[in-house]
């Protein structure tokens, strides 16, 4: 099965970039978006073969996620079950046969760390809630993550040190994820690839440089290492400050 994970930085720009061919091309089993920034009224696209699943933030413009997937899951779950961070649409869930599969947006600390306190409590409550999952059956999730987990994930890690995205507090929040028997896959396949990045800002040329972060993750429960196939950063598609990454299992 082929998964793909994209911040589209909002589907109705990005489509208008080439997202269908870039989404046909693709061909995953299960495509999600990330930062989707619209409303069920303001976006539709047709994708024959395709289950469509959206969760919109109640703020417009804002946030949001959705997952197409080929096969139509057993249940669907939208947002962790707490109002407190269900208003922002930024948790999509679908229950397979033996997985389930989760979709995230993780919020940005942003500007002056205004908000980081509230990702704290955010990073918590999430990974309670994949662990609850995986009481029942194992974990694929993946998403922008919001987070740089180490040096080798940005380009200039000196210059970022305590900037949103590349904290010691987020940082210790993907430690712990790793500790509670999750795998980043991309590092799992390439533990030491330098210059393997999902997102660059629109300033300063930064993507014709390749002066990036590596922000956007595949995650899985320990239990589905022997089924992990491969692992790939699409660098090479454009319509988004964010590129696709994937995921392949057995």
């Amino acid at each position: 099965m082929k998964f793909i994970s994209w911040n589209v930085n909002g589907i109705r720009a990005c489509s208008e970039k080439g997202f269908e061919e870039s989404f046909k091309l693709l061909d995953a089993d299960v495509f999600c978006l990330q930062e989707t920034k619209c409303q069920k009224s303001q976006f539709s696209i047709d994708l024959p073969g395709y289950h469509q699943y959206w969760n919109y933030a109640q703020r417009k413009g804002y946030s949001g996620t959705a997952v197409f997937t080929r096969k139509e899951p057993e249940t669907v779950l939208y947002g962790l079950g707490i109002e407190e961070h269900d208003r922002e649409g930024r948790v999509i869930t679908l229950e397979f046969e033996d997985f389930f599969f989760v979709t995230v947006y993780t919020p940005n600390s942003q500007d002056g760390l205004k908000r980081l306190d509230y990702r704290m409590k955010w990073e918590a409550d999430f990974l309670a809630y994949l662990l609850k999952l995986q009481e029942k059956k194992p974990v694929i999730c993946c998403g922008d993550m919001n987070v740089a987990h180490k040096e080798i994930d940005l380009k200039n890690p000196k210059t970022n040190r305590k900037n949103p995205g590349f904290t010691d507090e987020e940082r210790a929040c993907f430690d712990r994820l790793l500790e509670a028997g999750f795998i980043d896959t991309f590092r799992y396949f390439y533990p030491d690839l330098e210059g393997a990045y999902s997102w660059w800002s629109y300033r300063f040329k930064a993507r014709e440089k390749n002066a990036g972060w590596r922000i956007d993750y595949f995650i899985t429960s320990a239990s589905l290492e022997n089924r992990l196939a491969g692992a790939k950063i699409h660098s090479e598609i454009m319509g988004s400050d964010h590129c696709p990454v994937e995921l392949e299992i057995k």
